[in-house]
């Protein structure tokens, strides 16, 4: 798993350790990618800590070789890695455009295919994307990332049509996530004038971390966490226009708290932030620990019903503006 040493990544390392699964941790080296390990081996699971940068693709070979040599073969690899920065496309540079492409979507190509350089070899895998609701509806103040998770869901759709075209049996699914609370917004590099924050609601690590597990004992080709992931990527698909022009209104208070950003902070854009961050940003307090939705994809019976009652939602709440 790629992005293991803090977020949504430390939460489902977790989680696959209590499974008591065997697990390649790959993050950039920090205390946190270490701590994590540790962790691992609490909760029952066998890791190996193998840091990489995930936007150099060779760092990323070889981790997955150490991961294989020392663990065996890989059944289950997790593309998590991400980077942003919050800020305008007109205040963004090239270098920090092209770094942030590199993390999010670069290196989930790389991890693809070293995993598939692995898989194709016994003919069996599951590789999962972490993905977002900004793969389907961007947002402002976050193109670099949305960008890249476009382009991901795009890399993974032209890749599943080619394992089918083959009769390969390797299995690829997009777990699309909420606003989440994860330590991003501490060490993520912006250009606000005030703390960057997640759109509310906000969700739990561990709630992706669950549907990330889960997704990873079946073959589901795309699965959603979050009631207000359902609501993003469906009704945009109606209401497009609707939702420009409320994020256009609404998109640049509601990623920003009301407290000034502090000058000279540091970020992980190009070098790791020195520490260990764990699964949980600051946003503990407004964060949720479960989802009804996630209830409801993992039960596809009522997901018709409750997925038409969600876009009645989100017409409503467009409606308005």
């Amino acid at each position: 798993m790629t992005g293991a040493s803090a977020g949504v990544g430390r939460a489902t390392a977790r989680a696959f350790a209590a499974e008591g699964a065997r697990l390649g941790l790959i993050a950039r080296p920090t205390e946190g990618l270490e701590n994590a390990a540790r962790e691992v081996t609490d909760r029952g699971g066998r890791p190996i800590a193998a840091p990489a940068d995930v936007a150099d693709p060779d760092a990323v070979e070889a981790a997955a070789e150490r991961i294989e040599r020392e663990l065996g073969p890989i059944d289950v690899w997790v593309n998590n890695a991400m980077a942003t920065i919050f800020a305008p496309v007109a205040e963004t540079s090239a270098a920090e455009f092209k770094r942030a492409t590199e993390v999010t979507y670069l290196g989930t190509v790389y991890g693809t295919m070293a995993a598939m350089r692995r898989m194709l070899a016994h003919n069996r895998g599951h590789i999962i994307q972490v993905g977002s609701a900004l793969a389907y509806r961007s947002i402002p103040l976050q193109a670099a990332y949305c960008g890249a998770k476009h382009a991901i869901a795009g890399f993974t759709d032209s890749l599943r049509t080619e394992l089918i075209h083959e009769h390969k049996n390797i299995h690829l699914t997009m777990v699309q996530l909420p606003a989440m609370n994860t330590p991003q917004f501490s060490w993520c590099r912006s250009k606000l004038p005030r703390h960057p924050q997640p759109v509310p609601p906000i969700y739990q690590p561990e709630v992706a971390a669950e549907m990330i597990v889960w997704a990873s004992h079946r073959r589901r080709r795309e699965v959603f966490v979050g009631a207000p992931t359902v609501i993003a990527i469906e009704g945009n698909k109606i209401a497009s226009g609707l939702a420009d022009r409320y994020l256009g209104r609404t998109g640049f208070d509601s990623q920003q708290t009301r407290e000034p950003i502090a000058p000279g902070r540091p970020d992980n854009l190009f070098e790791p932030v020195p520490g260990d961050f764990g699964a949980h940003g600051i946003f503990d307090d407004s964060a949720h620990s479960n989802s009804a939705q996630t209830w409801l994809d993992r039960h596809r019976a009522g997901t018709a019903l409750a997925g038409a009652a969600m876009l009645g939602m989100f017409a409503w709440a467009f409606g308005r503006h």
